[in-house]
């Protein structure tokens, strides 16, 4: 069985715009939309590092025992 790995890039914490950056002008993408879109990823890469590096920790202690 042959397993491929696929290489994603790693998503950087985005930094949130200040209040004036938001013309109010109802832009579609709106400022706020590309930041709450960019954050869900990025939070969502973070839980799944999380789960990947517990998963490994707890496959190594098995092995080990």
């Amino acid at each position: 069985m042959v397993r491929a790995k696929v290489i994603m890039s790693k998503v950087s914490k985005p930094i949130k715009p200040d209040n004036d950056d938001c013309c109010g002008g109802g832009c579609c993408p709106c400022v706020w939309d590309t930041y709450f879109n960019q954050l869900d990823l990025w939070e969502e890469q973070e839980a799944k590092e999380k789960i990947a590096v517990a998963t490994s920790l707890l496959t190594k202690n098995q092995r080990n025992k």
